[in-house]
């Protein structure tokens, strides 16, 4: 890992993938199943929750360290959502993660965060111990 590197993810969602994700985190809000009640608030349509779209983006960087530990920290601030059409497809959100500074075996890496042409993760960045 050196300045500079960098790495990508492409994660996949669904519908059936975001109410899934509604059973386990115990988020029932009717924006991530219902596209009525998502417009009735301004949305385009069914959004992802916002705690899916941040967990899938650590995976770029425990994917690239190859150990969930070496995370020392991890911030992002949410600045779109992701919209996830109801289709077979769902929709792409791509990650990419790079190595802004390396100090005292820690690695200062920044992230991205893309579904189409809008940013959905902003002032995204995490520290991981490096080997």
């Amino acid at each position: 890992m050196n300045v500079g590197d960098s790495r990508e993810l492409r994660v996949r969602v669904t519908r059936s993938q975001v109410v899934r994700y509604s059973g386990a985190s115990t988020d029932f809000n009717e924006i991530h199943f219902s596209d009525r009640h998502a417009r009735a608030i301004g949305l385009p349509g069914v959004v992802a929750h916002g705690m899916w779209t941040m967990g899938a983006g650590l995976r770029v960087v425990t994917d690239w360290v190859e150990d969930p530990a070496r995370v020392l920290s991890y911030f992002v601030r949410f600045t779109r959502p992701v919209v996830v059409p109801d289709t077979d497809d769902g929709v792409e959100v791509v990650y990419t993660a790079t190595v802004a500074e390396i100090d005292g075996g820690v690695a200062k890496l920044t992230l991205t965060a893309t579904c189409g042409n809008d940013a959905v993760l902003g002032a995204a960045r995490a520290e991981v111990r490096v080997a």
